[in-house]
């Protein structure tokens, strides 16, 4: 039975590095990250069924302490504090595939188990060359589009992608592919200096093949990763989206100016929150002035510092620390060159680029193998139970007890992201029944994912507006109640404030994010035709939004917007001033102030800032906008004494979209009017 538990975690281990690079399903929204976590979940939850297992049979519990286990359990144990005193959503925390405790738990348990087992070590060279090898053709492969033509069902439509990679994403690829390279340069040179000429000979012939190879691959990868990138910065075409080094430096410092999160930062899965807090004008003249916010830091040292604060940081650092002080004993011993040289080429993807389940897992490996050298900090110790029976068997069923639990709570949060991503397949079939149901059995499975009540939301909202719209009188925007059914209006009614509670939800599993908070105000405006007290709700949920990320000019615009339907021109002109400031070069903020004081009589600085809305349109390239904004100016010329000057054609910005708030149409009267739990404070 022990030779076949051995076998059993044998094969767990190598199964689990061989496949992990490869590994991908789309039965989740996410297809990568998210199963490749799980995946080590199990294996994780399998290995230490294993054990428990050779407990059950030997009574025996054995274990080894070795030179890194102490540092990986403090940072393993940082973290979790993070999580317990700092993250707003705790579950979502645990569950942050790129950097949350199920991956750290999961990664620190293959750790132990690889550090201690010899054949594993042995044949950890094997295992990665061959799934390198397998990650290298799949990017070769798709790289030339072999499928493009093919008439897949939309299920498989992304074999048609050129840069798929079972990996994910590029980057992870690019820096996946890059460790692999050198760990092959590293093993050439070895085999250049192998005592056996033969085997040498072979040795190099092998495995500069599969480097030419994989270099190959790297190098494609590249090249998709940089040819996307426009000459200009004023738009936004990258291929991948890196948040500022500066913002990420500013985010970890700022934790620093309150004790709590100076010791346990502002709580795992909770970055994109400090991010906003501390974005400044400057991020919105650069090309990513659209994206909100960053869930990770450009750094994982400065994320890990964000996140965990000083007490995550200083954890990870006694572990490099402890790391560097193995490889100073250890430099002479040429077999273990390859792992260390690996492990400084990962330390420095920790400094430049953000946390990845892929960095971590390379990372945690790498530490598994430096570890496994021989070293005089190895201590041996056992427990014999045979003599302990009630301690024995309350410890197997414990322990049996805590694996069924988890596996059984794993098992029900991946039954939840299948569902969910089922519910988006029927977005693709305009099946809106299965969008309704399989979203809300993801919810009752899981109710703890913001963007599953985010999006239940807004299916909520789509059901009600699709029901309003069929019974709308012709030519008009507002719905004849005679057209209505009794259950039309109840089905309405119950819509709205299921989507408005949807919305709140996401609020209260963290308030401290902007964009849950802009979800909700985009409901209640979405409803403000249809609901009696939807437009103070609207407001107070956007300004706290506007609170949360002082400088999001967007936010203001839609702000703005909700007065201006509301006819409230005085507060429609103060938020788009706002806006405008906040981002001179946006030429739709200087076109709805331009209409609000307009609209309120105020016709010098209307066609002031149609005007400005003239000179940072290019007429080349915005034609029909551009056309609209000169007419607009003209009529407003009509109302001033004198002429102003002529446009001028500066072409600041491209590809600008000149809107103007717009009542919602679909309208019933009377208006429902909403609960007094549809208040945005989410009480």
């Amino acid at each position: 039975m022990k030779k076949i538990i051995q076998s059993a975690k044998l094969f767990i281990l190598g199964f689990s590095i061989f496949l992990f690079p490869l590994f991908f399903l789309n039965t989740t929204q996410e297809f990568f990250i998210t199963n490749k976590l799980y995946l080590l979940s199990f294996g994780a939850l399998l290995l230490l069924l294993a054990s428990t297992f050779h407990l059950l049979f030997s009574k025996k519990l054995s274990w080894s302490s070795r030179p890194f286990d102490g540092s990986v359990v403090l940072f393993l144990l940082a973290v979790a504090l993070s999580v317990l005193i700092s993250s707003p959503n705790k579950i979502q925390a645990l569950l942050n595939p790129n950097f949350g405790l199920v991956m750290l738990l999961s990664l620190t348990v293959l750790y132990f188990y690889l550090s201690r087992n010899n054949i594993a070590i042995k044949q950890y060279s094997n295992i990665t060359i061959f799934s390198s090898f397998f990650l290298s053709l799949t990017t070769i492969l798709f790289f030339f589009q072999p499928f493009k033509n093919t008439p897949f069902p939309t299920s498989l439509q992304f074999l048609k992608n050129a840069s798929f990679t079972p990996m994910g994403s590029q980057l992870d690829l690019a820096i996946f592919l890059g460790f692999i390279v050198v760990y092959q340069v590293v093993s050439v040179i070895l085999s250049e200096r192998s005592e056996s000429k033969d085997l040498a000979k072979r040795k190099i012939i092998f495995n500069f093949s599969l480097l030419t190879f994989n270099l190959l691959a790297l190098f494609l990868t590249l090249y998709s990763l940089l040819k996307t990138i426009p000459a200009s910065s004023s738009q936004l075409q990258t291929s991948i989206l890196l948040p500022p080094f500066r913002l990420s430096w500013y985010a970890a410092v700022e934790t620093l100016k309150a004790p709590l999160t100076a010791l346990f930062g502002v709580g795992v899965d909770n970055f994109s929150s400090m991010f906003t807090a501390i974005k400044d004008v400057f991020y919105n003249q650069s090309a990513l002035w659209q994206v909100n916010s960053f869930s990770v830091g450009r750094s994982s040292l400065l994320h890990i510092m964000t996140e965990t604060g000083l007490f995550g940081l200083v954890a990870f650092g006694l572990l490099l620390f402890n790391v560097f002080q193995s490889i100073r004993k250890q430099w002479s011993n040429e077999t273990m060159k390859q792992s260390i040289s690996s492990f400084v080429y990962l330390f420095i993807c920790l400094l430049f680029f953000p946390p990845s389940l892929p960095i971590f897992f390379l990372l945690f490996v790498t530490l598994a193998v430096i570890n496994h050298a021989p070293t005089d900090d190895i201590q041996e110790k056992s427990l014999d139970f045979s003599g302990l029976v009630p301690i024995y068997l309350g410890t197997v069923i414990v322990a049996f007890v805590i694996i069924a639990a988890a596996g059984y709570l794993l098992g029900r949060t991946y039954a939840a992201e299948h569902y969910f991503k089922r519910s988006l397949d029927g977005y693709i079939h305009n099946n809106a029944k299965e969008v309704y149901d399989n979203q809300r059995q993801a919810i009752l499975l899981n109710p703890y994912i913001e963007r599953f009540r985010i999006n239940f939301a807004q299916t909520n909202l789509m059901i009600a507006n699709n029901i309003a719209s069929k019974a709308q009188s012709n030519g008009s925007n507002k719905t004849n109640e005679s057209n209505l059914t009794d259950q039309d209006r109840q089905t309405i009614t119950q819509a709205i404030q299921a989507a408005i509670s949807e919305a709140k939800a996401a609020v209260t599993l963290n308030s401290q994010k902007a964009e849950n908070w802009e979800n909700l105000a985009a409901i209640y405006r979405n409803v403000l035709a249809v609901a009696q007290g939807a437009d103070s709700w609207t407001v107070s949920a956007y300004q706290r939004a506007i609170i949360l990320d002082p400088q999001n000019p967007i936010y203001r615009l839609n702000l703005g917007g909700v007065y201006y339907t509301l006819k409230d021109y005085n507060q429609a002109t103060s938020m788009f001033q706002q806006a405008a400031s906040l981002k001179p070069d946006w030429a739709n903020a200087h076109y709805n102030l331009a209409w609000a004081s307009f609209q309120k009589a105020d016709y010098q600085l209307a066609a002031s800032e149609m005007q400005n809305v003239l000179n940072l349109i290019d007429p080349k390239t915005n034609k029909t906008d551009y056309d609209q904004a000169q007419k607009d100016l003209e009529e407003f010329k009509k109302k001033l004494p004198t002429t102003t000057g002529e446009a001028t054609q500066s072409g600041q910005l491209q590809q600008q979209q000149l809107s103007l708030p717009q009542q919602p149409s679909n309208q019933v009267e009377p208006k429902i009017e909403l609960p007094k739990t549809a208040s945005p404070e989410a009480k």
